[in-house]
């Protein structure tokens, strides 16, 4: 963790001179966000030509010299822990990681700890940039706690700002890969429909009228018929909660294992063999998107953990 603070120096563009000054700045200032600049601004880090300028919104600065002062981010209330993780890829703004089943993303009520966050802070750790002041990584997305594969984090506030828009915008590349009961009919489809807040049970979210929850869209097709079940891979235009589990179960087509949304059968027999998987089928097996920084077009794919594997052994024809 960094103790001291940082100074970025340059000159505000005078390419627009009706520009206010916090987006001005941040066309000059990659690793940072408009947010965290204006909020600096506003605090009194700016020095424009030797004088403090505390008016984000301010149009008369162009041309001219500034010195801008970066204090080092604070600690967050999560702790850094060392968990192992399994790092696909990383640099100075962002990390992509293979989530194991069984890992909660976020402290929260019941998992004050043991997190991905705790771990990412271990991990990360003298290299967060801070993300609105606060040394901690830029969550943008989640994966279940009993789903497993890939996510992105930010380590950065400029990262966490792109990553952000990129996934509000659904311009992310996100396939998983599931094991569900039966064979899917037709083999492909888009299933689309509000995602809300179970009535009957609010441990759940399930399909709702359009008057409630948020729109949902999920492309499924079908890889590998299976003995009683399918391989099917899920492409998501959005991101809600659950969403392939409550999709696919809404069709019809439960994910194996799936303690929430599944069917009372708990087993399947292959080759007289009862089989049990004791967590949802469901693995993030693709994720692509451009570099909020570099613009460099990222792709990654992971396989199967030996859990899913062997249940996908076990089941093929």
């Amino acid at each position: 963790m960094p103790t001291s603070h940082s100074i970025k120096t340059g000159t505000i563009p005078e390419t627009d001179k009706k520009q206010r000054l916090d987006a001005a700045l941040a066309g000059v200032l990659e690793d940072l966000s408009r947010e965290r600049i204006k909020a600096l601004v506003a605090a009194g880090n700016l020095q424009v030509d030797g004088v403090t300028v505390s008016d984000p919104a301010s149009k008369k600065c162009a041309g001219q010299p500034f010195v801008l002062t970066v204090p080092a981010p604070v600690e967050g209330p999560a702790q850094p822990q060392d968990i192992p993780l399994d790092v696909v890829f990383e640099d100075d703004h962002l990390i992509v990681v293979n989530k194991p089943a069984g890992l909660v993303v976020h402290p929260a009520a019941g998992h004050a700890d043991g997190t991905l966050v705790n771990a990412l802070l271990h991990h990360c750790k003298g290299q967060l940039s801070g993300i609105g002041g606060v040394a901690r990584p830029g969550i943008v997305h989640r994966i279940d706690k009993d789903t497993s594969g890939l996510m992105v984090a930010a380590k950065s506030d400029a990262a966490h700002q792109g990553l952000g828009t990129l996934f509000a915008e659904h311009d992310i590349d996100r396939r998983y890969l599931a094991i569900v009961h039966g064979r899917p009919n037709p083999p492909s489809a888009t299933i689309e429909g509000n995602i809300g807040r179970s009535k009957v049970n609010r441990k759940k979210m399930a399909v709702v009228g359009d008057d409630r929850g948020k729109p949902a869209i999920t492309h499924y097709t079908t890889k590998e018929p299976l003995n009683g079940a399918t391989l099917v891979e899920c492409q998501l235009e959005t991101g809600r909660t659950h969403q392939v589990r409550v999709h696919m179960s809404h069709v019809g087509y439960s994910l194996v294992g799936d303690p929430l949304y599944g069917v009372r059968r708990k087993s399947l027999l292959s080759n007289g063999k009862v089989i049990r998987f004791c967590r949802q089928a469901l693995h993030a097996a693709n994720l692509g998107f451009i570099h909020p920084v570099t613009k460099e077009k990222l792709s990654f794919n992971c396989n199967f953990p030996p859990d899913m594997q062997e249940l996908f052994s076990k089941l093929r024809v």
